[in-house]
């Protein structure tokens, strides 16, 4: 796709040659969303190389100041530097950009959407969309249509975060890793702070060294404030990083301000858009990550009471989640298809 050949966007991949970069790639063509020429942009490193869109070789450019001249939408997932010091260009350029990274999370001027939340937010942009965690999206998917019938004034977060959070290097290492184990070798982690194979730990965030909470979690509680626009909302968050190839899963404990029924969440999932609810006791078969993968819902189940709070206002649930597509490229792709048309013209 080497010239644009009709009023669609021209769009721009930073980071293509990542596990985030090829979905954006697949998303979009699963969606059918419209892309007068599309843009590839990596590292030096992988310059010439090229990448299938549509069954038509695009070539890979390196990103340079000048990569987006003429783009109209940019899609970044290249890590938090690449972000700030890009992203900006990219708007001065005339872009509007939605980016993967942290970088722009929290700045009050930058929309922070997950469309089937807040939407509307997209429309107070300035050129810079966020694209929240993927921890966040995961667990507030589901929770946001509890929220609106029944505030929830707190909220207890286990994760089970796969390789795919860390990127196509760290799903590389578990294979390898796994591999090594089982032929009874030595496999010194090169990505993960640990050996991952038949190994949980800890998520690969720095630590705060007073709170003892790592960045990931510190990212869901900030996050889940900013979009569901509720500082009062009690967070508790542990993000621990499980030897999964792909799809996050998480289990929920959420305190509603009045009495809220297992048949009543049910309901409410029932209806829930970007929610499916897979929550079949007699088989015993609730979201597993084999199930979320390569699915553009948040699977929930496990709805039950909250044994814990005689009061009636808690309920407890397990999800999964796509990290690659809800968790990043859809919800992406989602955002761009909801720009307004003067930027789609």
């Amino acid at each position: 796709m080497e010239d644009k050949v009709s009023n669609d966007p021209v769009v721009a991949i930073v980071g293509v040659t990542g596990a985030v970069g090829a979905e954006f790639i697949a998303t979009m063509d699963k969606r059918g969303f419209r892309v007068g020429k599309l843009k590839a942009l990596a590292s030096a490193r992988s310059a010439g190389k090229t990448v299938s869109f549509r069954g038509q070789p695009v070539v890979i450019e390196e990103l340079t100041e000048r990569s987006f001249e003429g783009v109209d939408i940019a899609l970044f997932s290249a890590g938090g530097s690449i972000s700030k010091k890009y992203a900006p260009i990219a708007v001065k350029s005339g872009a509007v950009v939605v980016d993967n990274s942290s970088a722009f999370r929290m700045d009050p001027n930058v929309p922070l959407v997950i469309p089937e939340i807040n939407a509307n937010r997209i429309r107070d942009h300035k050129g810079i969309i966020a694209n929240p965690n993927c921890a966040a999206i995961t667990a507030l998917v589901p929770l946001w249509p509890i929220h609106q019938k029944n505030r929830i004034k707190r909220v207890i977060i286990s994760t089970y975060q796969a390789a795919s959070g860390a990127g196509a290097a760290a799903m590389e290492e578990l294979v390898e890793s796994t591999r090594a184990n089982l032929n009874g070798q030595v496999y010194a982690p090169k990505v993960m702070p640990h050996p991952y194979a038949f190994n949980l730990f800890n998520h690969n965030t720095a630590v705060h060294p007073e709170t003892g909470y790592n960045d990931e979690e510190t990212k869901v509680i900030k996050e889940t404030r900013k979009i569901f626009e509720d500082d009062r909302i009690a967070i508790g968050v542990t993000c621990v990083r499980v030897p999964v190839l792909r799809a996050h899963c998480e289990a929920i404990t959420f305190e509603c301000e009045r009495e809220i029924t297992e048949d009543q969440v049910r309901a409410i999932m029932a209806r829930a858009p970007g929610v499916k609810v897979v929550d079949d006791r007699a088989r015993n078969y609730f979201p597993m990550p084999i199930d979320a993968s390569g699915q553009d819902d948040v699977l929930v189940g496990r709805i039950r009471k909250d044994l814990s709070d005689p009061s009636g206002h808690s309920i407890s649930m397990f999800v999964a989640a796509d990290q690659l597509l809800k968790g990043a490229a859809l919800n992406a792709v989602q955002i761009a298809e909801l720009l307004p048309q003067r930027v789609m013209a």
